[in-house]
């Protein structure tokens, strides 16, 4: 008897358990009022019912497209292409747990709100392929975990901020196809982990930095269609990983530098080298191909 009575509560105490965890993972799946209402914002701002994956904002947040959530926040949104049109709204700021934020192939204007650089967990922050306008958050270096920021096509502009040269962890910066004018700030030579930088297409001036030659694990430099001048840096000997080098239609007055690049992996070099004597016997032009600019997002489900 005592045996069959202790077997009888077997499928209570397994009901009891399963009915815990699902408590819990729909604790987990709650989240707070300002972080929803910060969705409901960008929704409203963005024309959301036009969306391509729109949100039935009756339902629960975790079952809107695009949005994940871990730990009872929001820590990734990601609405590539999805037919976003309007504004970034100020509230965007709320999701402080937000990690990665994609808004890539989108109809989006406006200026990028100043809180967006109150992010401070993003590591990943995908914003090309838009039409927004203004210059960037001159805090923007708070967001001190970022790994890769992308901004190009749009209509950005303003000087680039000094305090991008406290991204310590970024490995990727595109911003081009924009209207950024002023000078490459000195601080960028300090992006130690940076593999790829694109400034390619935009108003930037001035001598390159010499700081950037500092940049050693660089694989990409693409600073063509710009307004840069003076002489290519010495520094530049350093860049021996670089596989992609685009100079072109700029003002510069002398490329002779170029001569002391050692790189065995550059595949492309585009340069306006009809207008100057020096060459290049420590690369393999063998290899060399023409660059394409990524205008795709390589992982939508990023």
């Amino acid at each position: 008897m005592n045996l069959k009575k202790q077997n009888s509560k077997w499928p209570i105490m397994l009901t009891a358990l399963c009915m815990f965890f699902v408590s819990i993972g729909a604790v987990n799946a709650q989240i707070s009022k300002a972080e929803k209402d910060a969705l409901v914002a960008l929704y409203n701002t963005t024309n959301g019912d036009n969306w391509e994956r729109s949100w039935d904002l009756s339902a629960s947040p975790s079952t809107w497209s695009g949005v994940k959530i871990a730990n009872g926040h929001v820590v990734e949104l990601n609405l590539f292409k999805n037919n976003l049109s309007g504004i970034i709204p100020n509230e965007i700021a709320e999701l402080k747990h937000l990690t990665h934020l994609n808004l890539v192939f989108n109809n989006l204007t406006g200026v990028l709100p100043q809180g967006i650089a109150n992010l401070t967990k993003l590591k990943v922050l995908k914003l090309e392929m838009n039409r927004i306008k203004g210059s960037l958050p001159s805090n923007i270096g708070n967001l001190k975990d970022l790994v890769e920021f992308t901004a190009f096509n749009n209509f950005l502009d303003g000087n680039l901020p000094d305090s991008m040269g406290e991204l310590k962890q970024l490995r990727v910066l595109n911003l081009s196809s924009n209207n950024f004018k002023g000078k490459i700030p000195n601080s960028l030579g300090s992006l130690g982990r940076l593999e790829s930088l694109g400034l390619y297409d935009n108003a930037l001036e001035g001598d390159i930095p010499s700081e950037i030659g500092g940049l050693s694990k660089l694989k990409e430099l693409v600073l063509a269609n710009n307004q840069f001048g003076g002489a290519i840096p010495e520094e530049f000997a350093q860049l021996s990983n670089l596989q992609i080098l685009q100079i072109q239609n700029n003002k510069f007055e002398s490329l002779q530098n170029l001569d002391k690049i050692s790189s065995k992996e550059m595949l492309a070099f585009d340069h306006d080298g009809d207008k100057f004597e020096f060459s290049l016997e420590n690369v393999k032009k063998d290899r060399s191909r023409m660059a394409k600019n990524k205008f795709e997002d390589e992982d939508e489900d990023e």
